[in-house]
């Protein structure tokens, strides 16, 4: 599958005719040694995959806007994407009341796809874990020592992503982390929750670059649900995880409690600072559902 192998040069440069959706002269032949119009196919299918990626599960109409393409353009490259098993149409989920008609079909990637990017450790990491799983005896004494692993792991990235985030002021720290984890290849982002009666905003991970490890062992979404929670200074909730199968890994974050002003009341407990930060903190019920879809 020529697609699936190619997706990992992500420095595919954008041509004008690709733009215009031009055809490319015959007999002429690219860089690669294969006939310049197949060569622009694939770059052309490598940034339609790795802007499904970035974004998450999208439309045609949402893929032709961001690549500056024709809707038809899009559809040709993900009919063939779809045929080659990289991605997947789905029906869109909806947030609240759905309208009248259809649900917008979206297209996301499959695990075949994502495996053409960032998974090159992944049966490395599943070992790793099962070794201290077993290590520590297995059953209920196995999955505590992974999660204490997770735990470890989570609170020394926590700690890459701190400073960013309390640089931040309160209202956009959400926007803050998804920046930091963007840096360390989760390509997130936060957005206004979409449901008016649930006042927060929703951190949205694209990609997951231990996806196949976490699918074995959720503690890896677990640690991670607890780090955002502390970093955010919130109680959060897991809403979808990559690991799980959504096209997504989505975070509910609800709106904060404004900070108190001196003399006014005190704040709660949550919202006081304090000097002294648990790296481990207790688990919640969001995140014992880490890696879990509820929907």
């Amino acid at each position: 599958m020529l697609v699936s192998f190619e997706l990992r040069n992500n420095d595919v440069v954008k041509k004008a005719s690709e733009r215009r959706d031009e055809p490319v002269a015959k007999g002429a032949t690219g860089a690669s040694g294969l006939p310049a119009a197949l060569e622009e196919q694939h770059g052309t299918r490598q940034r339609v995959a790795r802007s499904i990626l970035d974004h998450g599960p999208s439309t045609a109409a949402e893929l032709a806007d961001r690549l500056e393409l024709t809707q038809a353009a899009v559809r040709r490259h993900l009919d063939a994407l779809t045929a080659e098993g990289v991605v997947e149409p789905r029906e869109k989920r909806v947030y609240g009341s759905r309208g009248r008609g259809r649900p917008a079909r979206v297209f996301a990637l499959t695990d075949c796809g994502r495996d053409a990017f960032d998974h090159a450790y992944d049966e490395l990491a599943v070992e790793a874990l099962r070794w201290i799983e077993q290590s520590a005896g297995g059953g209920s004494r196995g999955a505590a020592a992974v999660m204490a692993f997770a735990r470890a792991r989570a609170a020394a990235q926590a700690e890459q992503y701190r400073p960013h985030v309390e640089r931040a002021a309160p209202g956009d720290r959400t926007r803050a982390l998804a920046e930091a984890l963007t840096r360390h290849g989760y390509s997130a982002t936060a957005r206004a929750a979409p449901a008016p009666a649930t006042a927060g905003q929703q951190l949205c991970q694209h990609h997951c670059p231990v996806a196949h490890a976490a699918e074995r062992y959720p503690q890896l979404c677990e640690a991670e649900t607890e780090v955002f929670s502390a970093l955010l200074g919130s109680h959060v909730q897991r809403l979808a995880t990559i690991a799980h199968g959504d096209g997504v890994c989505t975070t509910f974050v609800p709106e904060s409690v404004p900070e108190s002003v001196p003399g006014s009341a005190a704040a709660p407990s949550s919202q006081r600072p304090s000097s002294h930060r648990p790296s481990a903190p207790k688990t919640t019920a969001s995140a014992r559902n880490a890696g879990r879809n509820p929907a």
